[in-house]
């Protein structure tokens, strides 16, 4: 792998090459494979509605394990797809829609 911080990977998008930062590229990749699952994208279809969840929320909703929604919840928040806010004992969840923008807008980027 590469260890450089401001180091910029080219790839070829027809006859044009096209600049991409590597830093942010690797942000990317782990953002897709989070989103790359279908329980995970229940989740986020969930999560899409706009209002905040507990895990027991969406594990209930979702007739899931407790541990397996924490363990794909865990996921999706190391991707930056999520975002928690602790009030009392509860953590709520919700989508972190500037991320999932910045991450439509880099595929699209490689698309188009």
């Amino acid at each position: 792998m590469r260890s450089k911080k401001n180091e910029t990977v080219t790839l070829k998008k027809g006859t044009a090459n096209v600049q991409l930062d590597y830093t942010e590229l690797r942000k990317a990749v782990l953002v897709l494979r989070a989103v790359n699952h279908k329980l995970r994208q229940r989740i986020i279809d969930l999560l899409e509605t706009g209002e905040t969840m507990t895990v027991t929320d969406i594990y209930i909703k979702l007739r899931l394990e407790q541990s397996v929604a924490s363990q794909h919840l865990a996921i999706l928040r190391r991707a930056g797809v999520v975002i928690t806010e602790r009030q009392g004992k509860f953590i709520y969840y919700s989508l972190n829609n500037e991320r999932l923008e910045q991450i439509s807008k880099l595929v699209e980027d490689l698309a188009g």
